[in-house]
């Protein structure tokens, strides 16, 4: 599968052990940064893993920052992206076969490699499940974004 991994500098490490991790799993890795440790911006990073996947360089993407939260919020300001923010392995598989889940989200100072491991594998495992009920809840999900797709208040 193409994949596409990005993290700021407080997901550093855990991008480059996930991005060998993957590859060794047989995986075809694109690399949105960042590529050191020194402080950024998470919204920049959510944006160039989500460009991937909605042009079609990435199957899917993994993003991380320090809790996830900020990655999370940024990339779901992208029509066409869906992420999640999971720290457990049933959200991970769910979010990909309910809700056509395509980014999932990870909190490099909430889990540990092991656990990261293990939520890769079940959101790259998992195929959306096509049922109705699913295919018409993301379809409101579509509308909610034409809908509502202006710029967000903020400070």
């Amino acid at each position: 599968m193409r994949i596409a991994i990005g993290a700021d500098h407080a997901g550093f490490d855990l991008k480059q052990h996930l991005l060998t991790y993957l590859r060794h799993m047989g995986h075809d890795v694109i690399d949105a940064g960042t590529h050191s440790d020194d402080p950024v911006d998470y919204p920049d990073y959510a944006e160039a893993l989500s460009q991937a996947v909605l042009d079609g360089r990435a199957e899917r993407g993994v993003l991380i920052c320090g809790s996830g939260v900020g990655a999370s919020v940024a990339a779901n300001k992208i029509p066409g992206i869906r992420a999640g923010l999971c720290h457990d392995t049933y959200a991970a598989r769910q979010g990909v076969e309910h809700d056509d889940m395509n980014v999932l989200v990870l909190g490099a100072r909430v889990i540990g490699i092991a656990l990261a491991h293990e939520l890769v594998n079940n959101f790259l495992a998992a195929n959306f499940c096509g049922e109705e009920r699913h295919r018409r809840r993301v379809k409101k999900i579509l509308a909610l974004e034409k809908r509502y797709g202006k710029p967000g208040s903020g400070v």
